[in-house]
């Protein structure tokens, strides 16, 4: 019995240790050309008191991005029933067909961007199955509209979908399926993605619906506990963790992994624009922006959509603060 034991322990030492190196301590291979592109929110530059289409233009033009993560709202685009208002998509769709982006289409009723689920006005007090039929209704519309546009290279179906945050009337696996199944049988021709936590998931079942898997990437932020009550801390994950978790992936499903979302502006206790400066150079600043940068070149990922653009625009346009927009510029030329 003793040696039973013995054994026992020997085993469970060299498994440990053996997690404890593979997730740890390896190193995750360079990757020796990185794309970087960014997200983009109409909604989140007009949150931030900026003028979104010349904030959108600085982005493509003195920016340089050439790979925009393009975050679009049910609740904007149909704010009446059955009438959908495309101007202001089809505008930043054109420009970046002008200045050769590709761009990310992501759609749905979890988009990104506080609530996260953009549900319109109307359709609030529907129930679950006829928001869902509302909402195929209105990915329908969606891509059949933009499908034969060259820019876009491929289809995000919701953001982080099955990651319970945000204000959401529900969460469901099935209808998820239901989205991707739909938004493929219109346009066959790109791939979708389906988003997960990168801090808090294995990201199995987003492979398995998905054609590619959206990750996300967060190293400093405000931990909730209960209102007014919290704290700032970092996430103790080390990089090849993304890397190993990206090969298993890459060996189950033979799938590809792409980090969607890429902290690079702050997360504190309220949102941005609700916080002083101050405040929210605890989660970021140009040191961290770049710690950040060097975190996801460690992880061997090859591509990276960076969370914050409209932010940095904004610390250069009213705070005099253009360090972080200029590191970007960097990246990007």
């Amino acid at each position: 019995m003793h040696n039973i034991f013995k054994m026992f322990l020997l085993v469970f030492t060299l498994i440990f240790l053996f997690f404890l190196y593979y997730f740890f301590i390896a190193k995750a291979p360079k990757q020796e050309k990185i794309i970087w592109g960014v997200n983009f929110s109409q909604m989140q530059a007009e949150a931030l008191g900026l003028d979104w289409k010349k904030t959108y233009l600085a982005i493509l033009k003195d920016l340089g991005a050439k790979n925009i993560k393009l975050l679009t709202q049910w609740d904007w685009v149909e704010g009446k029933r059955d009438d959908f208002y495309f101007n202001d998509i089809d505008w930043q769709v054109e420009q970046a067909k002008i200045h050769g982006v590709k761009l990310i289409y992501v759609v749905g009723m979890k988009t990104g961007r506080w609530p996260e689920c953009h549900v319109p006005e109307w359709a609030g007090n529907l129930s679950k199955n006829d928001q869902q039929e509302e909402l195929l209704q209105y990915i329908t519309a969606v891509v059949e509209r933009y499908k034969n546009s060259d820019t876009i290279v491929a289809w995000q179906a919701e953001n982080e979908p099955l990651f319970i945050f945000g204000k959401c009337p529900w969460y469901d696996k099935k209808f998820l399926i239901k989205e991707v199944a739909l938004i493929k049988s219109l346009d066959a021709t790109r791939p979708v993605i389906v988003s997960d936590s990168g801090e808090q998931s294995l990201w199995i079942t987003a492979a398995r619906i998905g054609d590619i898997v959206g990750t996300t990437m967060y190293r400093k932020a405000w931990f909730h506990i209960i209102d007014g009550l919290g704290f700032y801390g970092s996430f103790p994950i080390p990089p090849v963790f993304y890397w190993h978790k990206a090969q298993m992936i890459k060996y189950l499903f033979n799938k590809e992994v792409i980090s969607v979302e890429l902290q690079a502006e702050p997360w504190g206790s309220k949102l941005i624009y609700d916080i002083p400066l101050a405040e929210q150079e605890k989660t970021m600043d140009f040191n961290q922006f770049k710690k950040n940068i060097a975190y996801a070149k460690a992880t061997g990922l090859k591509e990276f959509y960076l969370w914050g653009a409209e932010w940095w625009y904004w610390l250069k346009e009213t705070q005099n603060k253009p360090g972080i927009w200029n590191e970007a510029k960097k990246m990007f030329q």
